[in-house]
């Protein structure tokens, strides 16, 4: 059997309830995948309510030793852009 799809990580939501990554699967309910998951090297999202699966494109490194998920950077603001006289 094939994957429904392939989602980079950064494309998935996480979720701290669950304590897992979630994308949102055609049958409305969440593809997930947890920290621990990633840590061992698992690739494979499943969804809970239905037999897809997604295959998560993820940099092992970046969750080898994670006990919270990596955080996406916050935005930095934007300088004004001041106009001479």
């Amino acid at each position: 059997m094939s994957a429904y799809d392939e989602v980079e990580i950064e494309d998935m939501e996480w979720n701290a309830e669950l304590g897992a990554y979630t994308y949102p699967c055609p049958c409305g309910d969440l593809f997930q995948i947890t920290l621990a998951d990633l840590r061992l090297g698992e690739e494979i999202a499943r969804c809970p309510s239905c037999s897809l699966f997604l295959t998560v494109v993820y940099n092992e490194e970046d969750f080898a030793d994670a006990k919270e998920p990596p955080h996406k950077p916050a935005p930095r603001p934007v300088a004004p852009l001041l106009l001479g006289h």
